[in-house]
């Protein structure tokens, strides 16, 4: 009995299948079950194209967001075929006689071969979730420890905290309760941190010093991300539950300092994890922003500073140095550009539009002057720093932007 037969599929469909997909399906499904990666759509994906013969589409000279198209398409097109696949072969078994189908239950048990090790259900990352509590899993009282500080430190370690998305918006009630519960760790040149698949019990905020992020590519370790003075990092495992992603080595002499997890769970994840939410989803209003990734998208919300401004306010100043990249969030504002002794409204801004980044592209002075219209106004803004950053695959798109003031 053929494996299409009794599937709802027109016979092209199911000579399709036999003839061209079942064959790459099955060779693929055999390499996932032999490697069992972490992450399985990744290795999905790198192996479509290993097998299609696509390694010039990913040469240097290809862009980030035409990678990315390419990745997408290949993934569309994969998970379409094998949900209609399972949808066609879940209806074709309600059709199955109750007797045949405990006859296929006394022989679906899988050869041995096919469980994990103890040791690899150790080490396999969990699905990305938060901690759920209920009746069976409730939060307990907790209090915070208190590592004994100067007032020198803790000066240093609030300075160092303001920097960082997810803790620059705590109350002063809950950043006190947060710089009494850090503890401040001194890391050697070449020291590893943290290691890839680990479970993680703490998040570190970098002081002083730079540390590398690395993941085992076959075999070697690449440098995925380095981090800086006032990064965090370690934080993924504690705010989605899961294990380490990366390892993290010190580049130099480093001064951190560590929150451990409950801590971290009790003061600062609840209003982290809406934070980056509310912004995750007003990016994807963005029209630059739209096409990006979930976890692009996520570090982009990370980096973004919530400014509050009033009827009137000017936010940046024609001929001034840029050093913001701003979206607007609420309200409206609007451009003006001197012409010599005139004065010309050349742009209206409302959410989801965005601007400063022309300064930030050509290293100028501002094109023009920004004024918020409405009564209040929120506007997003994003350093230069984290501007070339995160935004550099999207330079060419933002650089072929026509501004009517230019």
């Amino acid at each position: 009995m053929s494996v299409v037969d009794g599937l709802p599929f027109a016979e092209e469909k199911k000579e399709y299948v036999l003839q061209i997909l079942d064959p790459i399906l099955e060779e693929m499904v055999s390499d996932v079950l032999a490697e069992m990666p972490t992450i399985p759509m990744d290795f999905m994906i790198q192996w479509l194209n290993k097998r299609a013969g696509k390694a010039a589409a990913f040469s240097e000279h290809v862009s980030v967001s035409q990678r990315n198209r390419i990745l997408k398409q290949e993934l569309r097109s994969l998970q379409g075929s094998l949900h209609e696949a399972s949808t066609a072969a879940a209806s074709a078994q309600d059709d199955v006689p109750d007797e045949e189908e405990e006859e296929d239950e006394e022989d679906d048990e899988p050869p041995a071969d096919w469980f994990k090790s103890e040791d690899q259900m150790q080490k396999t990352r969990t699905s990305v979730s938060a901690e759920a509590y209920g009746q069976w899993n409730q939060k307990k009282a907790f209090t915070p420890p208190d590592y004994p500080k100067t007032e020198e430190q803790k000066q240093r370690l609030k300075q160092t905290l303001s920097k960082s998305f997810m803790f620059s918006a705590l109350e002063e009630k809950d950043m006190q309760l947060v710089l009494g519960a850090m503890k401040e760790c001194k890391i050697e040149a070449g020291e590893k941190v943290i290691n890839e698949g680990d479970n993680g019990d703490f998040l570190f905020v970098i002081e002083k010093g730079a540390l590398n992020c690395t993941k085992a590519v076959d075999g070697d370790e690449k440098v995925v991300k380095t981090v800086n003075e006032g990064d965090v990092f370690g934080e993924l495992a504690l705010l989605y539950n899961c294990p380490r992603a990366a390892s993290v080595v010190a580049k130099d002499a480093c001064i951190c300092w560590q929150l451990d997890r409950e801590s971290f769970n009790h003061i600062v994840k609840d209003a982290a994890v809406a934070r980056r939410n509310k912004y995750d989803e007003f990016l994807k209003s963005v029209n630059l922003l739209s096409s990006l990734e979930a976890y692009e998208r996520s570090q982009i919300a990370d980096a973004l500073v919530a400014e509050t401004c009033k009827k009137g306010d000017t936010i940046v100043k024609q001929d001034d140095p840029g050093d913001k990249f701003y979206i607007v969030e609420e309200g409206t504002l609007y451009a003006l550009k001197n012409f010599g002794s005139e004065e010309k409204r050349v742009m209206d801004y409302k959410p989801g539009d965005y601007f400063g980044e022309l300064a930030l592209l050509k290293n100028q002075p501002r094109a023009a002057s920004v004024v918020v219209e409405s009564e209040t106004a929120k506007v997003l803004s994003m350093s230069r720093q984290s501007f070339n950053k995160m935004l550099g695959p999207l330079a060419d798109l933002l650089s072929s932007k026509v501004s009517s003031y230019t």
